[in-house]
Parts: C-alpha cells; sequence; structure tokens
C-alpha cells in the first residue's frame, strides 16, 4: 500500500471545473501553504492576440503578496513567460490606450486577484497542469527574495518619491510615442482622403469608416458647396429677431400671410362648389 501512496502523491490535483490545484509556499522555512488554481485560458469569444488560447494559463487566487514580476518568476521553470496580467476579476482584454509609466497609474488595491500568464510554448501549459500538488513553488528565496511587512511598507514610501531625472524622462519618452502616434493618425487620416478623392471619369471612392459604416463621399466640389450652403445660412440668422419688436413684427406678419391665405382658399373651395352644379341646360 505505501508504494501507491506515494505514487498517489506525485499526482496533480484536478478539481470540478477543470482546475488544477498548485501549491504556494512563501519561503523554504514557512510551514503554511498557499493553494492557487491554474486552467487553460479558453474563451471562443476573445480571439486577442495579448491571450493566445493554446498559450495562456488562468489562474485564480493569487495573494497580495505576488505581483507581475514574482509570478513571472515563479512560472519561469515551467518555460519562458511572455506576459503577465493580474486583475481584479476575470474580465475580457481592454486594450486602455499608451501604457502609463509609475509615476502617473493610480495604486492598484490590495487583495486575492486573478492572473493571466502567456508563455511562449504551449507545451508550458501541460507541464503546469501535470505539476505535483504536494511538491510547493517557493516564491521567497535567496535568489529573488519578496518583502512583506515593515520592510515592504518601508520600500513602498522610498519608492513614493520621483526623482526629477526619472521624472523627466518618462514624460520625455510619453511626449515622443505622443507625438509619434499623432503623426501616424494624421498620415492615415490623409491617405483615406486621398482614396476618396474623384477620379479622372468623375466617379467617387467610398470606403467604410472605423465602425464599419459607409463614409459620405467628399470631394472639393462637395465640400465647397457645403461651406456655401452654411454661409447663406449664417447670413440669414445674423440680426434676425435680435430685438422684442422685430420677434413681436415678425410674429404678426406670419399670422397676416396665415389669415391672407385662409381667406384665398375660402374663395378658391366656394369656386369650386359653384362649377359643381347640374346644369342641364
Amino acid at each position: 500500500m505505501a508504494p501507491s501512496k506515494k505514487k498517489h502523491a506525485n499526482q496533480a490535483c484536478v478539481i470540478p471545473g477543470g482546475f488544477t490545484v498548485l501549491s504556494l509556499q512563501f519561503s523554504t522555512d514557512s510551514v503554511a501553504q498557499h493553494k492557487i488554481c491554474v486552467k487553460e485560458h479558453r474563451v471562443r469569444a476573445e480571439k486577442t492576440t495579448q491571450r493566445p488560447l493554446d498559450r495562456t494559463l488562468f489562474v485564480l487566487n493569487i495573494p497580495p503578496y505576488c505581483s507581475e514580476g514574482v509570478i513571472k518568476e515563479l512560472f519561469s521553470q515551467f518555460g519562458p513567460v511572455q506576459s503577465v496580467e493580474l486583475r481584479e476579476k476575470p474580465g475580457s482584454f481592454e486594450h486602455s490606450g499608451p501604457k502609463l509609466g509609475k509615476y502617473f497609474t493610480p495604486a492598484q488595491k490590495q487583495g486575492f486577484r486573478v492572473g493571466y500568464i502567456v508563455f511562449q510554448k504551449a507545451i508550458s501549459i501541460t507541464a503546469v497542469k501535470s505539476h505535483p500538488h504536494d511538491v510547493p513553488l517557493v516564491v521567497s528565496t535567496e535568489q529573488r527574495p519578496v518583502l512583506t511587512g515593515l520592510q515592504k511598507w518601508i520600500h513602498q514610501y522610498k519608492q513614493s518619491f520621483a526623482q526629477p531625472d526619472k521624472l523627466q524622462e518618462a514624460v520625455d519618452t510619453f511626449m515622443q510615442d505622443y507625438d509619434k502616434r499623432k503623426d501616424e493618425e494624421a498620415e492615415r487620416q490623409k491617405e483615406e482622403a486621398e482614396e476618396q478623392l474623384e477620379d479622372e471619369e468623375g466617379w467617387v471612392k467610398v470606403t467604410r469608416g472605423k465602425s464599419g459604416t459607409k463614409t459620405r463621399p467628399h470631394s472639393e466640389v462637395s465640400n465647397k458647396k457645403a461651406l456655401q450652403k452654411e454661409s447663406r445660412k449664417r447670413k440669414r440668422k445674423e440680426l434676425m429677431n435680435f430685438y422684442t419688436w422685430q420677434h413681436r413684427n415678425t410674429q404678426k406678419e406670419h399670422i397676416a400671410e396665415l389669415r391672407k391665405k385662409f381667406e384665398e382658399d375660402k374663395q378658391r373651395i366656394a369656386l369650386l362648389r359653384a362649377q359643381r352644379k347640374f346644369r342641364p341646360y
């Protein structure tokens, strides 16, 4: 019976839902262990390059002392890790634009989180799922120590002070990326405008916008007509009904015009009725 127990102990622990249970041990001399649940991330609706279906691992119950860097080092023993994403709750990948520096990002809430680990090779997922549950993963070692408690607070307090030269470097880098994105967007809009111009035979090319809807064809002639129409409309509105007496006179003239049209309509109807009378002789 002893060999069978040993063989069973070296197997992976799989619970309902397809999750594999892994044990975390903070240090080699720690007695307590923490359990995390891992599963291959397979969501058909989410087909993004940031979370490939065959190389992404979904992790539950990540403790607060495990940062993205710690998780990356911890799971690197199963294969090279491409990226790590920690969130408060599961959800689809949201591209929030350019990544901000640590000086401009708000502090994250401390607590247990979920994570998405992307490996460079698909075989790493199999290695994680087959890891024995009785062999814990050590978080803090001599090569990669993890600060906790008072030491962690002191380190965070010292890191909260921004050095002027590093802050200026982060701002300059962000502004260079911003200017580069603006130049690329302007170049793209210029190319789209050139594609929409009329060709030699007078045809206008209709392209699709960002949301997939057809955009209105624009040319120099149509733009000129639109500007002229807008200018005439603006001139009609200038100084119209500016004073109260102007507004009152306008209303009176409108009412008098309606009454005049009403009387003309009455006379026209009476004439039509007189013409419809039966006259045998």
